[in-house]
């Protein structure tokens, strides 16, 4: 019943644990570290020892009672709590010699309780003596073994809950990691944390040949005693890159689906890939496919930078791959998406050179995805005014760097579209109304 009632009270008290109460340590060999739990583990503090063996904890009632209690409690919580016997009492302060191994303590002073547990660190020896790199590798993680031992430390609620206590062990090594400004990889630390080690921890894989040092653990580092041990350097395996894909702007005033989003748009669209590469990366291929799924492959290039220009209607897409040299490791990017659209190609009959600038003073195609182009302009006796073989080109109306007479002229176009349309065009250029 005594048991019952003191779990009612335990489950309680977790709710809103008292203030810190006045605890000490003495006989210790080093600092007793504190560690301020959740609030949800109904604990007031976690108190670390280097090895609690023969030390003695000390408590002060603040209230000068002399009547204090004290209980301990094991893995079952604070309801399973029984008396300790062997304190030592001087007035208000009651003390205890701890023994070896972890324990959970309830103070009662009169209302009040105070919960802490003691971590005994040598019931948990931190003793690695080396890692080394497992034989087999994963693509996107490294394997290591570890010879020796750093397990988890517990420590119990009081409501019996086990809740682990990060030892702070960190792997450094280094990898490769994208410059954002750059878009280039360098070379950087990475630092992995556990809790605890196993036989074998796993960390994301290096990209780029390092070695691995491990250091362990947090309450040795702030004991002075903090010890390390470092792997033998080991080839990197994985690989890993940045693309991107550019298309190189036109403002063509008569030409239409240039500005369209996205890649592709009218032709020829001229598109600029780029691909940055880590260390492990010898094998580097952009592949051009007329398939989403790649499996017909109509072009490869091997440079990592490099242009091409989409001539041809329709949808092409584009992938970087790159791998290492055993093929072991592949990593695939991004996929573009390069649309080309229809051709057209229409030519306007009028135009006014001369009579206010800017505004339908020089005659031009409108056109969309025209790859081969040749016009030629006559006056009605036959003579050239003009030739030229970009769309985006046009006539200012001038022969011989003078303004022609109003009148009729003609044009003759040969032309050749993206989707492979041919175009066979003649008709009249009437000039009108300029000065």
């Amino acid at each position: 019943m005594n048991r019952f009632i003191l779990s009612l009270s335990l489950c309680a008290m977790a709710v809103a644990p008292q203030a810190v109460a006045q605890i000490s340590f003495s006989g210790h060999s080093h600092s007793v570290i504190t560690e301020t739990p959740a609030a949800s583990t109904g604990l007031d503090a976690v108190y670390v020892i280097y090895d609690a063996a023969g030390v003695t904890a000390s408590y002060t009632s603040p209230s000068g009672n002399t009547g204090v209690t004290w209980m301990s409690y094991g893995s079952l919580g604070g309801g399973f709590a029984e008396e300790v016997e062997g304190l030592t009492r001087a007035g208000a302060t009651t003390s205890l010699t701890l023994g070896s191994g972890d324990s959970g303590f309830i103070i009662e002073d009169g209302t009040d309780r105070y919960y802490f547990y003691v971590v005994d660190y040598a019931a948990h020896p931190y003793d690695v003596t080396a890692i080394t790199p497992s034989a087999e590798q994963d693509c996107g993680q490294v394997s290591l073994d570890v010879t020796g031992s750093a397990a988890a430390i517990n420590y119990y609620t009081i409501n019996g809950r086990s809740v682990e206590l990060d030892r702070g062990i960190t792997l450094s090594y280094a990898t490769m990691m994208l410059d954002d400004d750059s878009k280039t990889y360098r070379v950087d630390q990475t630092d992995v944390n556990f809790a605890h080690l196993s036989a074998v921890i796993h960390a994301p894989a290096p990209l780029c040949d390092t070695e691995f040092v491990l250091e362990g653990d947090r309450f040795l580092a702030e004991w002075g005693m903090a010890e390390t041990v470092v792997s033998v350097t080991t080839p990197a395996v994985a690989v890993e890159a940045y693309t991107s894909a550019t298309q190189q702007s036109r403002d063509n005033a008569n030409e239409t689906g240039a500005g369209n989003e996205g890649l592709g748009g009218s032709a020829p669209a001229e598109v600029d890939f780029y691909a940055a590469v880590t260390d492990a990366a010898i094998f580097t291929e952009w592949q051009f496919s007329t398939y989403p799924d790649f499996d017909d492959i109509q072009l490869r290039i091997s440079d990592p930078v490099t242009s091409y220009t989409f001539r041809e209607q329709g949808t092409t897409y584009v992938r970087f791959v790159c791998a290492n040299d055993a093929g072991t490791c592949e990593y695939t990017g991004t996929v573009y998406e390069v649309s080309i659209g229809q051709s057209t190609l229409l030519c306007p009959n009028a135009f006014s050179p001369g009579a206010s600038e800017g505004v339908n003073d020089e005659w031009k195609v409108s056109y969309s995805s025209i790859v081969d182009f040749e016009c030629h302009i006559f006056n009605r006796l036959g003579v050239k005014m003009t030739s030229f073989t970009d769309p985006s080109q046009g006539w200012d109306g001038r022969y011989n760097g003078k303004l022609v007479p109003a009148g009729v002229y003609y044009y003759v176009i040969k032309a050749t579209g993206a989707d492979g349309k041919k175009y066979n065009l003649s008709g009249d250029i009437n000039i009108v109304n300029y000065k």
